[in-house]
């Protein structure tokens, strides 16, 4: 019964269980209790997986965006995606920075509780997922004058490109947010997912 519940959490069967991939298991059994879907997903290519984590790691590491910035950067990237999985996940990490209200509010679209800076960076994350090409000199400008510098910009930018990515390989192959994700998560940011695919 449980093999069946797990199987149907993606379109593909459980990966072989490689050492890299066991480590990959244990690693969320460690951090969230379970094994994520998405990463029995990723675990097809674990070693892709961690040299993805590992260059969204190096790109970070440098980068003086703030966690709740990159938080909200990601929440809204997701949400206009339309991935429930990392909206959800992003949500209640935002919601933790925050409140469940800004979380939800960012989720939906709404900019009224962020900064000045925040609130540029939902909007560029909404410009880049919708229409890359449609960007204009304008849009870059207005970040800088939020307060972003051009290496903060850039930054900013290829973390949106990864979380496309991230997220494709997720939808495309089906992943559904866990279950006890959704159950952990707030309920106004749960209300707030009313897309992508259901745990």
């Amino acid at each position: 019964m449980a093999q069946t519940a797990r199987m149907s959490a993606a379109f593909l069967p459980e990966p072989p269980q490689s050492p890299a991939a066991k480590a990959a298991y244990e690693e969320d059994l460690s951090s969230d209790g379970y094994v994520n879907n998405l990463t029995r997903v990723w675990c097809w290519r674990p070693d892709v997986l961690m040299s993805f984590q590992n260059t969204r790691a190096e790109l970070l590491s440098a980068s003086t965006l703030s966690a709740r910035e990159v938080a909200v950067l990601v929440a809204a990237t997701a949400a206009a995606r339309g991935d429930s999985y990392c909206s959800l996940a992003w949500g209640v990490r935002l919601a933790g920075m925050s409140d469940e209200e800004t979380a939800a509010a960012v989720l939906r679209g709404d900019e009224a509780a962020l900064s000045e800076r925040e609130t540029a960076l939902a909007d560029w994350s909404r410009r880049v997922v919708t229409d890359p090409n449609a960007t204009t000199e304008a849009d870059t400008q207005r970040l800088r004058d939020a307060g972003l510098n051009d290496r903060e910009i850039f930054e900013a930018t290829t973390l949106i490109a990864f979380r496309l990515a991230f997220s494709t390989v997720n939808d495309a192959l089906g992943a559904r947010p866990d279950v006890q994700l959704v159950e952990n998560a707030p309920e106004l940011v749960r209300e707030a997912v009313t897309f992508g695919r259901p745990a």
